[in-house]
């Protein structure tokens, strides 16, 4: 089949402007040109497409969604079923949190009851999920199924007010690795706080506290992209390896 670009923008719900943009970078081009120089796309260029679309939807950037698609290495089905997976993965979440608001509406009718911890469960089971979706293979494999089983019944269990001093303590974790990104000092007051609010932290999920295993996943924060994006991006700068030096300097039974 082929499909000129106002047909490709139809069938995709992206503009011909954006089209014709995936052209001059290199990230989609037409299989043929005609003699007037309009764009003709043929089957493997719509399957580039919805590759792209995808990864868009997975919010890479376009260089890398190029980097990874002209890769000659590049396992379209692994790719799909990687995708099928997160999306199966944020349906659950959805899921979770559409059932807790569901009930809220109810609460606010005044048609059911619903406890303070109810009101957060929902949350609770979502975090958990993405955090499975994202983390899970990697640190079942470190510490062990039961390990893991049991820091999220611990977690699930967490009162209302425990549940809000963690988050709390989270956001002064941050402060402080923000504070400490200014001297880069680890013998400095700020990295002893920064351990011990991490350590706080943590064992409001973990059910008994090892410096070596909070060493161990200090490390893995710097050595997995998925981690050290997520503290670098709530930082807006470069942390995690100092929250890796902090507890490293300062963890102790």
């Amino acid at each position: 089949m082929k499909y000129t670009v106002r047909q490709v923008a139809e069938m995709s719900g992206i503009s011909t402007r954006t089209l014709r943009y995936y052209d001059q970078i290199g990230l989609l081009k037409p299989s043929e040109y005609t003699g007037s120089g309009y764009r003709i796309y043929k089957d493997r260029d719509i399957d580039r497409l919805q590759q792209i679309l995808l990864y868009r939807s997975m919010e890479l950037k376009l260089e890398e969604i190029r980097s990874i698609l002209d890769d000659p290495e590049f396992n379209t089905l692994q790719a799909l079923e990687e995708h099928y997976q997160k999306l199966q993965a944020e349906q659950e979440k959805t899921k979770i949190l559409l059932a807790t608001v569901g009930k809220t509406i109810q609460h606010t009718k005044g048609e059911i009851e619903m406890s303070a911890e109810e009101k957060f469960e929902g949350f609770k089971k979502a975090k958990i999920e993405e955090n499975e979706r994202k983390y899970g293979e990697e640190i079942r494999e470190k510490y062990g199924e039961k390990t893991i089983d049991a820091s999220n019944r611990k977690y699930m269990n967490l009162s209302k007010a425990d549940f809000d001093k963690m988050q709390s303590i989270e956001d002064e974790l941050f402060s402080k690795l923000e504070q400490l990104s200014e001297t880069k000092d680890i013998e400095s007051p700020f990295a002893r706080e920064v351990y011990e609010l991490h350590k706080e932290w943590l064992m409001y999920s973990w059910t008994n506290y090892s410096a070596e295993a909070h060493r161990g996943l200090a490390q893995m924060y710097v050595y997995d992209e998925r981690f050290a994006k997520y503290y670098n991006a709530r930082a807006g700068k470069e942390v995690v390896s100092l929250l890796r030096d902090s507890i490293e300097r300062n963890a102790e039974d």
